[in-house]
């Protein structure tokens, strides 16, 4: 049984218990091949592994006769070529819920520093002027979490970990998903349903957590930052594509919206002429706070999203039906 590694072979000898892989499984590790080269290699492989920011393409789907799952590393799927799957008729599972926690706790980071103006603070310091930053950010006023409204946009694992994390700062919460909770449910997480005008409206922070389809692409556009408020925070720890990375470059810009905590850009690997990262030093210093896409990849994440996912090859070969199905046969 052949399994083609679209994932960095460093990752897998890290976190994998190769106890669960059983001793005739070959794995073909694969990252910087072409679809030639993978399929010459491996053309009778039964699974695919892949880091859910590399491409699986519909070439390579099609040219795998004995497929029969593609199994992504992490959370997102939104680069495995989902049209080929449907008609090669194979199961793409994730490992959705993971990491809630750990984006979670990104995203709180991501706030406190822009409220905290942590960059600019440390560059400060650095330079001797810690004097100088303590009095002008007396002056400026500093923002506590706890005397913000958070609206949370999309409310699924993510979310609903982020509110969890959030009571304990004392801060109001609203947000805004396709299909509201149950009353029960909303008094328990201390969140407020609202419609996403509102939200944006009222916010003194807006954390969107939407995975990447086609409906949600280009979702934070300049109507959207419009219509938040002039002193709001924008955090997006999901995925660049949800963004029109142009618009919220000329909204930090133009005084738009006060900041960004970012963790996520596109094209990954994030390059240097994204509109975000080209912003005027002191409009990033100020306004921005960039992570390289780090959020939901903590050690105890990793040891489990692989642990899942070798389950799931088991199981798939064992002509049993895997855990976290995206796509179904």
């Amino acid at each position: 049984m052949k399994v083609i590694v679209l994932a960095a072979r460093a990752r897998i000898e890290k976190y994998t218990d190769f106890s669960q892989i059983p001793e005739d499984w070959e794995l073909v590790f694969a990252q910087g091949m072409t679809d030639d080269e993978i399929l010459e290699k491996a053309g009778d492989a039964a699974f695919i592994f892949a880091d859910p920011v590399l491409p699986v393409s519909g070439s390579l789907i099609r040219g795998l006769p004995n497929l029969k799952l593609i199994q992504s590393e992490g959370v997102g799927y939104n680069r495995i070529d989902l049209e080929a799957v449907r008609e090669k008729g194979v199961y793409v599972c994730n490992n959705a819920s993971a990491n809630s926690g750990a984006v979670a706790e990104q995203i709180i980071l991501l706030i406190l520093a822009l409220q905290r103006r942590f960059m600019e603070g440390a560059r400060m310091v650095y330079e001797g002027g810690q004097a100088a930053a303590k009095q002008q950010f007396i002056l400026d006023g500093l923002m506590e979490l706890g005397d913000s409204t958070v609206g949370i946009v999309g409310f699924g694992a993510i979310g609903k970990e982020l509110a969890r994390r959030l009571n304990g700062f004392g801060c109001r919460m609203l947000y805004y998903n396709r299909h509201r909770l149950p009353e029960k449910e909303e008094t328990e997480r201390n969140a407020a349903y609202c419609d996403l005008d509102t939200l944006l409206e009222t916010s003194d922070i807006v954390s969107v957590n939407l995975p990447v389809t086609p409906e949600t692409t280009g979702f934070i556009d300049g109507d959207f930052l419009r219509k938040m408020k002039k002193t709001g925070i924008l955090i997006n720890t999901a995925r660049g594509e949800i963004m029109d990375q142009e618009a919220v470059a000329q909204a930090l810009l133009d005084g738009t919206i006060a900041g960004a905590g970012i963790d996520t850009l596109a094209p990954e690997p994030f390059t240097l002429d994204n509109p975000i990262l080209r912003l005027p030093e002191e409009v990033r210093e100020k306004k921005l706070a960039v992570s390289p896409h780090v959020a939901g990849t903590t050690y105890h994440v990793f040891h489990k999203m692989h642990r899942d996912s070798w389950k799931n090859l088991r199981l798939v070969s064992e002509g049993k039906e895997p855990d976290n199905i995206v796509i179904k046969p």
